[in-house]
């Protein structure tokens, strides 16, 4: 039975001079076993929250506990935590499995199990043969490897990895996120990972935090997110997002009405809004939007004119001027998906459905 409650805070806050709060009132909880992601831009306070998990921050207020137990007076180094850190912090004089072997040398394992324990990961992260090499002779994603393997080389109860891969080059981290998440989908340990990166956050995560000047706007998973954004941050943040602003002008059967500043009416889900009379911004995703769509498919439809095109290699992105608003839409056509070319400059329609065009908080 899966435990729901492994880690948990409970209103959390944290302050450095006692009147601004860089952490305001965080509530979730991490399961056991789960990737959880700490995502949002920076100065948004996912790396101060990180950093009081792993103890090296007190909270101002709140609590923090990690399987019913609480770490207020538990110092860092009692926390049994995995760190993974962007600089690696592997030690220059030390060879790779001496660098696995610290955290259990430090703790006083048996010589037989240590060298068991790191013999296994090396085989698990594709090592074996660099065992003896020091770290200024490895790559920097064999450097993040030995990184990783030191932090889970002891079985800790968490692991905090706080911009792991933001030094490699983009072919390395993409290739490094999967390795990541299949080598803790194995071992099945807790993790909580800080990164601003989106897409990174998308293809690692179970869930995800979104944060914003020091709050969590909305934790889901990034099907959830980005399918259903709760608010318009969410909405901007994760993923390319059409916005439209307007006022709220009619509602019935869980649908509204919203006038354009331009006039136009747009039938959107109503998520996050007060009701009639109300402002919005509405979120449409650009592969959500067909051009020259059949008659009656979209309940949403414009006259627009093709400003650019750009060839992506597995879509083309069109940016299109909408009549009569003064605002661009973006779209996603993948390569296949139109029977005669298009160009800039020419006029066409196109549409959407009312379910993939939600109506949110006014930012």
């Amino acid at each position: 039975m899966t435990d729901e409650r492994f880690v948990r805070l409970v209103n959390v806050q944290k302050t450095y001079d006692g009147k601004t709060l860089v952490i305001k009132n965080l509530n979730f909880t991490i399961s056991r076993g789960e990737f959880l992601t700490l995502l949002g831009p920076s100065g948004s306070g996912k790396t101060t929250t990180l950093l009081m998990l792993a103890g090296f921050e007190r909270p101002t207020s709140g609590e923090i506990e990690l399987d019913g137990q609480s770490l207020s007076t538990e110092p860092p180094y009692r926390r049994n935590f995995g760190m993974v850190f962007q600089d690696y912090a592997l030690f220059p004089h030390m060879t790779v499995f001496e660098n696995i072997a610290f955290p259990m040398v430090v703790r006083k394992y048996p010589k037989a199990e240590i060298t068991a324990r790191v013999a296994s990961i090396l085989e698990m992260i594709k090592l074996e043969r660099f065992r003896e090499r020091k770290p200024s002779q490895l790559s920097g994603g064999q450097q993040q490897r030995v990184a990783l393997a030191r932090a889970l080389v002891f079985q800790p109860r968490l692991v905090l990895m706080d911009e792991p891969l933001g030094a490699l080059d983009k072919q390395l981290r993409e290739q490094m996120q999967l390795e990541i998440k299949h080598i803790q989908k194995d071992l099945g340990v807790t993790v909580i990972y800080v990164t601003h990166d989106q897409s990174e956050a998308v293809i690692m995560s179970d869930r995800i935090a979104v944060f914003n000047e020091g709050s969590i706007y909305q934790v889901d998973t990034p099907t959830e997110l980005y399918e259903h954004p709760k608010n318009s941050f969410v909405a901007q943040f994760i993923g390319e997002n059409n916005q439209l602003l307007g006022k709220v002008v009619g509602w019935t059967e869980g649908r509204c009405e919203v006038q354009l500043d331009g006039g136009s009416l747009v039938k959107a889900l109503p998520i996050n809004i007060s009701g009639v009379g109300s402002s919005t911004l509405l979120s449409v995703r650009p592969e959500r939007i067909v051009f020259n769509p059949k008659e009656g498919s979209c309940e949403n439809n414009f006259q627009v004119r093709i400003d650019e095109l750009i060839y992506m290699g597995d879509y083309t992105r069109v940016r299109v001027s909408l009549s009569g608003e003064a605002t661009h839409f973006v779209v996603k056509m993948p390569v296949s998906g139109m029977s005669q070319p298009l160009h800039e400059g020419i006029t066409l329609k196109i549409g959407w459905s009312a379910e993939h065009c939600r109506a949110l908080d006014a930012p």
